[in-house]
């Protein structure tokens, strides 16, 4: 509409039934707009609601050996927990090298050793299986029920 008087703009958005909106008050002279406020509000609220509802969730590996020390065993459970308190799916890879293949034993040992002391953090995606020289595993973290407090109201009661 170009450059239009503040009275005259006020009349027309009264004559449209919409709302005369400031979209930026310090330019010269300031930007205004017709538009229908309460909708707009509506779409603005629904567009940051859906992008808080969006959570990338990423895939990280660890790589095991069997003959794996104890300290070096440790330390990478530490990473995997910590993958998993932050919501990340983390894949195991036992990577076996030349002919210790022919010892899975070792290796199923070692997976369920990791099991075990990640059971508390995160539960198994499926069964470890072997891809050539690999025995892969996926875990995701464990969901966190939220229990919300009851003040005695009936809109904060669970049913």
């Amino acid at each position: 509409m170009g450059i239009v008087n503040i009275s005259e703009a006020l009349d027309h958005a009264k004559t449209n039934s919409t709302d005369l909106v400031e979209i930026s008050p310090d330019s010269s002279p300031p930007v205004c707009k017709l538009m229908d406020y309460g909708k707009f509000m509506y779409d603005s609220k629904k567009k940051q609601s859906a992008q808080k509802k969006v959570k990338a969730q990423v895939l990280k590996e660890i790589k095991f050996r069997p003959n794996i020390g104890e300290n070096d065993f440790n330390v990478k459970i530490n990473r995997l927990k910590d993958f998993l308190s932050d919501g990340h799916k983390v894949k195991i890879r036992l990577w076996f090298k030349g002919r210790e293949i022919v010892h899975k034993q070792i290796g199923e040992q070692l997976v369920d050793k990791i099991v075990e002391s990640v059971s508390e953090s995160g539960e198994l995606d499926n069964e470890p299986k072997f891809e050539g020289k690999n025995l892969t595993m996926m875990v995701l973290p464990k969901k966190t029920k939220v229990v919300k407090k009851a003040n005695g109201d009936a809109k904060n009661e669970v049913q």
